[in-house]
């Protein structure tokens, strides 16, 4: 790997010229820093990092990758698991600088930079006493995530991110710029909502809000060994309660401290709940939760943007991930054992595996409204590895092939992309099942070169 892959410092220079951003190449000092992502598993060397400001920006980045014939990656947060946002050797254009949020109290609807992230968007929103359903970790970037398809704590009363989607503003592979939504750029706006960064970069997005102020919720715990009992038993309840509550199960170790010290490194199924209904209403609906007598309890009423980032603390940028996926139609016995297996033999404290329920609003878009093909899945399921200590790399990647290796005889098929590292041709096949050769017939039409391929690539 040549990573001192450089650029003629003439060419460079009159590069900077052209944009308002700032250009961090291998031999500045802070190249490093800029270079990091959220998983410290990725460790690439770009030949150049633009910090773009604007749509502008991002053109002029497309452009001059063109010119020079610079493999692209795009960053928005740069929390994928896989670090799809950085690239060896090739150009990184990081949106971290087109940050601005607009909400329009009156309609609801929210205008992000494409740099933004959840929580910034959360604290925007949250004082007109609205919400956009989004991801569950507020440092994730709102980009990466809307793409993928954004699954968190609304979404069975409001459905994914890329249902919320009503606009988006970008720049294509011929550095061309268009707005896309359900009246110009229909095939484009249709692609988007799931296809991941296939067919160009989003400066903008315009996302439908809710009404989303305070909520009822946080985690209750039962030793692992009570899990049997609590995933069929959760299963039944979630099924039966109203979309407005909202549950991911899951399998931890309890690391230390915000957590009684009583609890710390041991073992639990997990569950954490948000209800976002009519809060005069929670005390009755969490009876049945308590009655199953969890050992701990952190429940309560909390502003949205709290829910949001409650394991923000826990989980900084910079550990090491390793993360494997699947969908699931059923919680079925045989799950619940293999969970009782590999969730009592956790490798390191953080490392878990969550169960997030697809149902409810989610669950009732049909399949070919957006690429996003599982909708019939009620789960999507991810085991990830996670530890601050590289001698413990191998540790948490074979911890988690063997847990997804134990459950994935019993999923339905396909991944969802923004839980996976990077994925096979094959099996991004399968994740967007039959919506493969539409995506395929878009992607052949807006970037029939494959130049947006550091990501879950869609190969024209």
């Amino acid at each position: 790997m040549n990573h001192s892959a450089k650029l003629d410092a003439p060419v460079t220079e009159a590069f900077r010229k052209q944009i308002r951003g700032t250009i961090t190449l291998p031999q500045d000092k802070d190249y490093h820093e800029v270079r990091k992502v959220y998983n410290a598993m990725i460790d690439k060397h770009p030949a150049i990092i633009i910090k773009c400001v604007d749509a502008a920006d991002v053109i002029a980045s497309v452009k001059f990758a063109k010119e020079q014939n610079l493999l692209v990656a795009v960053r928005s947060g740069g929390h994928n698991g896989g670090g799809l946002g950085m690239c060896d050797d090739g150009m990184v254009i990081d949106l971290a600088g087109i940050k601005y949020i607009r909400v329009n109290p009156a309609d609801k609807t929210v205008r992000v930079g494409g740099g933004n992230t959840l929580g910034e968007v959360d604290h925007a929103t949250h004082p007109f006493g609205l919400a956009v359903p989004a991801g569950i970790v507020s440092t994730t970037g709102i980009g990466g995530l809307s793409l993928g398809g954004g699954i968190g704590y609304l979404s069975r009363r409001y459905g994914l991110t890329i249902d919320n989607l009503l606009e988006a503003d970008m720049v294509l592979a011929d550095g061309s710029f268009v707005t896309v939504n359900n009246k110009q750029n229909e095939d484009l706006f249709w692609a988007i909502r799931g296809g991941g960064g296939n067919f160009g970069i989003v400066t903008s997005f315009l996302f439908q809000a809710y009404d989303v102020d305070m909520v009822y919720g946080g985690p209750t715990l039962w030793p692992i060994e009570k899990i049997e009992e609590i995933m069929p038993w959760y299963q039944d309840f979630l099924e039966k309660a109203p979309d407005e509550l909202n549950g991911f199960l899951a399998t931890l170790e309890i690391p230390g401290p915000p957590f009684p010290e009583s609890l710390h490194h041991k073992k639990f199924c997990a569950i954490v709940w948000c209800y976002s209904g009519d809060l005069e209403k929670a005390e009755e609906l969490f009876k049945p939760i308590r009655a199953k007598e969890p050992v701990f309890e952190h429940v309560g009423q909390m502003p949205y943007p709290a829910m949001q980032s409650l394991f923000d603390g826990l989980l900084p940028p910079g550990l090491r991930w390793y993360w494997k996926a699947d969908f699931f139609k059923d919680l079925g016995p045989e799950i619940s054992a293999q969970c009782l297996q590999f969730g009592s033999s956790i490798p390191t404290p953080l490392s878990q595996m969550h169960m997030y329920p697809i149902s409810g609003a989610a669950g009732r878009i049909a399949s070919s409204d957006t690429p996003w093909a599982h909708r019939d899945a009620k789960y999507s399921g991810v085991i990830i590895g996670v530890d601050a200590d590289p001698a413990n790399d191998e540790k948490i990647i074979e911890w988690c092939k063997d847990y997804w290796n134990a459950l994935h005889p019993y999923s339905s098929g396909g991944t969802y992309l923004n839980f996976e590292m990077s994925e096979s041709n094959d099996r991004v096949k399968k994740s967007y099942g039959e919506n493969y050769n539409r995506l395929l017939e878009i992607k052949k039409k807006y970037d029939p070169e494959n130049f947006f391929r550091v990501n879950q690539n869609i190969q024209p």
